[in-house]
């Protein structure tokens, strides 16, 4: 185990409940104020905070000031719906919202100015998704990416002035990246997940109804006078680069590219190398026994037979076409465009994200392809890629590109921690930046000149905020947000071994003035491509506060560790995922962190799913549960679920058709004949990605079984429970869940 962040004693009940996050902040072009999301009034809106001399300065090491900064600060008028993200038009004119109608999935895209008005949708398809994607350095022109209701996505100009557009690019499991500066070339990636990949297209003469917008010029300036109130860009994940002075002489320098027929998740985990449940060949699953993982083998620092970089063979390319519930047939794979070229051909890998150069001749790409761990690859004209920066101790989680093309900041996920460097483009020079003042950076973008960037950081006691970094010095301002929760606890890393010696992870909060093993719950994120990092919680607090630990898992399909780990729980190997889960608990019994007899499991969409697989497979191993959203049955799921969530997931989890039997097994629902843990679930009911069904036949199965099971159901939810009261009464309810259930040492 490393070091504990700022452990201090234990909660109070109700710890950060009413805190304030403050996410996916813009800087204006400017540089005179910033644009982010901010929950302060109950619900997620657009909030408008000024620059000036005042704001508080955090030098490197340093804690930062606690002081609330918002001096000044304005909401925009967005409407009643929560907001998901802002980012400001290059010219200063407008700010592009993603609001999300009734706190569901089906998204908007809509346009106001930054002093409120003219408010007004820009992309709302019936029945399908919205989202912008970045401004294209030409005036009021947005790229935005449309999913109907069918499951195609439409990629689309739209200008925000005129509410002109057009269609530049459709398909299934497609979504535009970025668009060249003078609109004759896009970057766009297909795929399912795991496996997607990047292609690039020239378009025709820019397309009719769009012409004649002045285009943000190479230094930065804009050739509008703003309002009254400032007005920003989305610099990050949002201005377009150049290639740079030398950029092809660097990449050319740059380092080149490499070239069952089971019944119920108990029996499917029964086989010649793994033995049945309950069986005495291996830790019983009752605890205590041998704690123990991987008894009677040494631990191998290289990964077990069973660990692939890849999908298991038939499993991907063999993939028929046919595919049921409206899944699409491009589920398959990749199905270009016409004229469309593909980066990083023949090569095993994902690439989830990039950006052109201003010019369209060359592509930054985030990619593991052809390596495990990912990193910042660039496509120049000849197609021939070059690694820019890579590290074999950390994965590239995010990369900004400057509006000049000139430099990028590169943001490193190093054992779930953030880390910041500048890479400037036209020499090759790379420096890191100071530590940020919080242990996770969950959003970056740089300002239009390439001087500053805005950063969301968060940690255990920090709830999300807004900092700028000067990346000249590298020193930290905050702009929004609060500062420390003077009462929460924080987190330490934890390392051990699966029982087949792969290493897990995960972020241990202990009862801070626990004497001896307490309560502890085993929490389990989604995805599973995401991962447990130390950010804030208030979850986690609460429970602390009730003397019940926490362990925030990240077991084998968890992204930041590389592609191997990530895809070693895909389609057969699942079940060892769902093993993991044991063994996590295991863990922290034989580490006399966890009562033995007091262990529960909780989870998130996919972690809930593996919080009912780990219950009905390791029951007498958990003392309650709580699914938060998560998939009971497969095959409702892919019925069920939007078709672009479908298709995408054929590559995770398996085809509904001919993986009909190990889906069927995978399915806790067929196995809750094995359920003894008491089960509260949680749902939203706006939720089409995990749709309430899951959730209204797992309670069904579990009280027709007695087993004691509650439903807690927010009707103005969706996937994310995004209001703060919301947020408050889940918190009430599972400490409580797991405070009653985990009160008394005998299961009684």
């Amino acid at each position: 185990m490393a070091e504990i962040l700022g452990a201090r004693p234990r909660p109070s009940m109700g710890t950060g409940l009413a805190a304030r996050s403050c996410r996916a902040p813009a800087l204006a072009p400017d540089l005179s104020a910033v644009a982010f999301v901010d929950d302060r009034d109950g619900s997620p809106r657009v909030w408008i905070q000024p620059l000036g001399a005042d704001l508080e300065e955090w030098e490197p090491g340093e804690d930062g000031p606690e002081g609330p900064p918002g001096r000044g600060a304005w909401p925009v008028d967005t409407g009643s719906e929560p907001v998901a993200d802002v980012s400001w038009s290059p010219d200063a004119r407008r700010l592009a919202v993603l609001v999300v109608p009734g706190g569901g999935e089906h998204t908007q895209v809509w346009t106001v100015r930054p002093e409120g008005g003219d408010l007004r949708p820009l992309s709302a398809p019936e029945g399908g998704s919205a989202s912008f994607v970045r401004w294209t350095g030409q005036g009021e022109i947005l790229l935005v990416a449309e999913v109907t209701a069918s499951g195609t996505t439409e990629a689309v100009l739209v200008d925000a002035g005129s509410g002109g557009r057009e269609v530049i690019a459709d398909g299934a499991l497609m979504h535009p990246a970025s668009v060249s500066r003078d609109h004759r070339r896009m970057l766009l990636r297909r795929g399912p997940r795991g496996v997607r990949r990047m292609y690039v297209a020239d378009l025709p003469a820019f397309p009719g109804g769009l012409p004649g917008v002045p285009a943000i010029e190479h230094d930065g300036t804009f050739p509008f006078a703003h309002p009254a109130p400032p007005a920003a860009t989305n610099g990050s994940n949002g201005a377009n680069g150049t290639s740079g002075t030398g950029i092809a002489g660097m990449i050319e320098a740059a380092a080149p590219l490499p070239g069952h027929g089971v019944t119920g998740l108990a029996a499917a985990l029964s086989g010649p190398d793994q033995p049945a449940a309950g069986s005495s060949a291996g830790p019983d699953p009752g605890l205590p026994g041998d704690l123990t993982p991987g008894a009677g083998s040494a631990p191998s620092p290289l990964p077990p037979a069973g660990l692939r970089s890849d999908p298991p063979a038939g499993h991907l390319a063999d993939v028929p076409p046919g595919l049921p519930a409206g899944l699409p047939d491009e589920a398959a794979g990749d199905l270009p465009g016409p004229g469309e070229r593909p980066l990083l051909a023949g090569l095993t890998g994902t690439t989830d994200y990039g950006i052109l150069a201003p010019d369209g001749m060359t592509a930054y790409l985030l990619s593991d392809v052809g390596r495990d761990r990912a990193a910042l690859v660039a496509v120049g004209e000849d197609g021939v890629p070059a690694v820019l920066a890579e590290r074999q101790d950390a994965e590239l989680d995010q990369f900004a590109l400057s509006a000049d093309g000139r430099r990028v900041v590169l943001l490193w996920n190093a054992d779930g921690r953030s880390a910041m460097e500048v890479m400037e483009l036209g020499t090759g020079l790379t420096r890191p930046l100071p530590s940020p003042p919080a242990e996770v950076v969950t959003s970056i973008r740089i300002s239009l000149d390439g001087t500053l960037a805005v950063l969301a950081a968060e940690g255990p006691d920090r709830p999300s905020h807004v900092l700028l970094c000067d990346l000249a010095t590298g020193g930290y301002r905050r702009v929004a947000g609060a500062g420390r929760v003077a009462e929460a606890a924080g987190a330490e890393l934890m390392r051990f071994q699966a029982r087949d010696g792969m290493e897990l992870t995960g972020w241990l909060y202990r009862v801070p003035d626990a004497s001896g093993p307490t309560p502890c719950v085993v929490y389990l994120h989604g995805g599973p491509e995401s991962q447990e990092r130390p950010t804030f919680n208030p979850l986690f607090q609460n429970l602390l506060a009730a003397g019940i630990g926490v362990l925030a898992a990240n077991v084998r399909g968890s992204s930041g560790f590389g592609r191997a780990f990530r895809n070693a729980d895909n389609h057969a190997l699942r079940f060892d995922a769902i093993h993991d889960v044991a063994d996590c608990a295991m863990e922290l019994a034989r580490a006399g962190v966890a009562d033995p007899g007091r262990i529960a499991c909780m989870g998130r969409s996919y972690g809930g799913w593996l919080t009912l697989a780990a219950l009905v497979t390791h029951p007498r191993l958990f003392r309650a549960g709580v699914d938060v959203c998560g998939m009971a049955d497969f095959e409702t799921f892919y019925e069920r679920t939007e078709p672009w969530i479908a298709a995408a997931a054929v590559s995770e989890y398996g085809h509904p058709v001919t993986d009909r039997e190990l889906l069927r097994a995978l399915s806790p629902l067929h196995s809750f004949d094995r359920l003894e843990a008491p089960l509260l679930i949680v749902h939203g009911a706006q939720d089409t990605n995990v749709p309430l069904h899951e959730a209204e036949q797992a309670l069904r199965a579990a009280r027709e079984r007695d087993v004691p099971c509650e439903l807690l159901l927010f009707e103005d939810e969706g996937h994310e429970i995004r209001q703060t009261a919301n947020r408050a009464t889940f918190v009430k309810n599972v400490v409580e869940w797991f405070g009653w259930h985990l009160a008394v040492p005998d299961r009684g």
